[in-house]
């Protein structure tokens, strides 16, 4: 499966023992090398955001260091915060549920391209819609498609009957190359229903895509059908919304 990240990061709090680390660092080094070259200014009107933030941006990019290790970075599912990862309850979890996580959850990265749960990294600032031009592209998706996509191909061809969970935002889902993962591509959404038409609220959706995340590492879920008995906070499947390819989850707001 595979979700997005998100803006709001942290290295402090729970500490795990195992780590690994990132599988295309080699080129957010070449992102970095770039990023850090730039001033406040220029790296605020590149992303769009404020002064305090691009100060902040700034400061990361000069800092950032190589080689990783649990001195100086973190695992990435415990670096990531916000709405969905606010339902990911890692602070529970064993030595059993990072396993698993590690096998089965990708996390999309502008800055390093795809994560494992245990990747070791450090807090960034990089949209995967950044319009940051580079050798390989105009964009962040012609420098990471065809590279995600050999990740992502690679850990599904170590599973029995490969699927693709699709829990990522249409903005990382979009670096991605499906048709090069030579496997199926099941799209989960969560839409509200009021006054009988669905319809997706962004802060809902996002909470609701870390509940079925930690529903699947809790639940050992490997059999996708499965998903389908997810429910929690008023969240069931709908067939009749639901698509070979997109499976929709409801709840009423009446």
């Amino acid at each position: 499966m595979i979700i997005s990240p998100s803006k709001t990061q942290q290295l402090e709090g729970r500490t795990v023992e195992k780590y690994s680390r990132p599988a295309l660092l080699a080129q957010s080094e070449r992102l970095v090398r770039q990023l850090s070259a730039m001033s406040e200014d220029e790296l605020a009107e590149l992303m769009q955001m404020s002064p305090k933030l691009a100060a902040l941006t700034f400061k990361r990019y000069q800092k950032f260091s190589l080689p990783f290790s649990p001195d100086n970075a973190r695992q990435a599912l415990l670096v990531f915060r916000g709405d969905q990862f606010s339902t990911i309850a890692v602070d529970d979890y064993r030595g059993e549920d990072f396993f698993f996580a590690q096998k089965h959850l990708r996390i999309l990265s502008g800055l390093y391209g795809v994560l494992r749960p245990l990747d070791l990294i450090q807090p960034y600032r990089l949209e995967m819609a950044t319009r940051l031009a580079t050798d390989r592209g105009k964009n962040l998706y012609g420098f990471w498609g065809d590279l995600i996509t050999g990740q992502l191909r690679n850990a599904l061809e170590g599973q029995d009957n490969p699927l693709l969970i699709n829990l990522a935002s249409d903005e990382y889902f979009k670096a991605l190359q499906p048709e090069g993962l030579h496997c199926p591509v099941v799209k989960i959404s969560f839409k509200e229903i009021k006054n009988n038409r669905p319809r997706v609220i962004a802060i809902h959706a996002k909470r609701a895509r870390g509940m079925m995340v930690d529903f699947i590492i809790r639940r050992r879920v490997t059999d996708p059908e499965m998903l389908k008995n997810f429910s929690h906070s008023g969240y069931t499947y709908c067939p009749d919304l639901s698509m070979e390819k997109e499976w929709v989850f409801t709840r009423s707001t009446e």
